[in-house]
C-alpha cells in the first residue's frame, strides 16, 4: 500500500544512490554473505511488495533457484524495509524471487539487510532492478513506468533521463496500457511480440486483430496493414465498395492520441472535423477508479 503521506517528487535522493545500495547488499560471496546481512528473519515474517511492477514468475526457474538454495544456501540477502502495515515484520525491497524460491526449499529463515526507503524508492528500485535484469515483461514494464508517473508525478522526460531509455521508449511502452486486457495477456505469455502489439494499438478491434496475427503468424509489418483501415488492411474485401465517409486519420493525430492516452492511462481518440478547426476529443475509461482519477486531473489544471 501507498502510504498517504507519500507525496510527488523528483527522483529523490537519486536512483544511482538508491541501486547502490541494493547493489552493495547483493554484491557479496558465498563465504560471507550472512556477515555482509544484517539478520536472518523467518520466512512468514516477510511480505512480498504489494506494488511489485512484476507479476510473472516462471516456475521452472524458481525450481532451479530452490534447487541451487539447497545446495548452497542464499547467497545474495534479500533488501528489505519495515512493513509500513505490520510492526515487527518486513517488506521485500529487492529479491522476492530469492524468497519464494527459499519457501520451496523449505527453509524457514533467510538473510536479510534492512534499508529505511519510503514508498517511492522501493517502486523505483523495484522497477529498476528488474529492467537492468530484463526480467519484467513489456505490459509489466510498463505497468511499472505508469505507477512512477501516475502515483509520484515523475513525467516522462525525467523517467527517460534516470532510467537511461528515450522519451520515445517509455511512451511507446505505456501506450500498450491502453490495449483490451485479452491482447494485454497475449503480449505477456510471449504469443504477441512489443511490435505487433504497437501496431495493433490504434484498430478499432485490436483483440480480433491479435487472434487472427496468432492464428496465421503474421509479421509486424503484416500486422501493421492489417490494422490500417480501408485498403490498406490486407483482410479487407476488395470487391466492396470502400466508404468515402470514413476519413483515415494522419500519423500527426494518431501520435497525439499515444501521447494523451500513455499520459492518461486511458484511450483517447480525436475526431477532427476535416476542413475545419473544431472537432471532438472522446476520453473512455473502464473504471469508475479511472473516472475519478480524471474528474482529479481536470479538478486540479483549473
Amino acid at each position: 500500500m501507498i502510504s498517504k503521506k507519500s507525496k510527488k517528487r523528483g527522483l529523490g535522493r537519486g536512483l544511482s544512490a538508491l541501486m547502490a545500495d541494493v547493489s552493495e547488499a547483493e554484491t557479496v560471496s558465498d563465504t560471507d554473505a550472512l556477515n555482509r546481512a544484517d539478520r536472518t528473519v523467518p520466512v512468514e515474517m516477510i511480505a512480498p511488495n504489494p506494488d511489485q511492477p512484476r507479476r510473472s514468475f516462471d516456475q521452472e526457474a524458481l525450481n532451479g533457484l530452490a534447487a541451487s538454495i539447497r545446495e548452497k544456501g542464499i547467497i545474495q540477502p534479500l533488501i528489505v524495509r519495515p512493513n509500513p502495515n505490520l510492526v515487527g515484520n518486513f517488506e521485500i525491497v529487492a529479491g522476492e524471487r530469492r524468497w519464494r524460491a527459499a519457501q520451496i526449499a523449505q527453509l524457514h529463515e533467510v538473510p536479510v539487510v534492512v534499508r529505511e526507503f519510503d514508498d517511492i524508492e522501493v517502486l523505483e528500485i523495484a522497477i529498476i532492478e528488474n529492467i537492468q535484469r530484463a526480467d519484467l515483461n513489456p505490459v509489466e514494464e510498463a505497468a511499472g513506468f505508469n505507477q512512477l508517473m501516475e502515483k509520484f508525478g515523475h513525467t516522462q522526460d525525467k523517467l527517460a533521463t534516470a532510467l537511461g531509455k528515450s522519451r520515445s521508449y517509455i511512451a511507446n511502452a505505456v501506450r500498450l496500457l491502453t490495449l483490451p486486457e485479452e491482447v494485454q495477456g497475449y503480449l505477456r505469455d510471449g504469443r504477441l511480440s512489443t511490435g505487433h502489439a504497437r501496431a495493433l494499438i490504434t484498430a478499432e478491434d485490436p483483440a480480433v486483430l491479435a487472434r487472427e496475427v496468432i492464428k496465421k503468424g503474421l509479421s509486424v509489418r503484416e500486422t501493421e496493414k492489417l490494422a490500417k483501415s480501408g485498403s490498406g488492411n490486407i483482410f479487407v474485401d476488395s470487391q466492396k465498395p470502400k466508404e468515402s465517409s470514413k476519413s483515415v486519420k494522419d500519423a500527426d493525430t494518431k501520435a497525439l492520441e499515444g501521447d494523451l492516452s500513455a499520459n492518461l492511462g486511458m484511450k483517447v481518440a480525436l475526431n477532427h472535423s476535416a476542413g475545419e478547426e473544431s472537432g471532438q476529443l472522446v476520453i473512455s475509461y473502464e473504471t469508475l477508479d479511472q473516472l475519478d482519477d480524471l474528474c482529479r486531473i481536470l479538478s486540479v489544471s483549473r
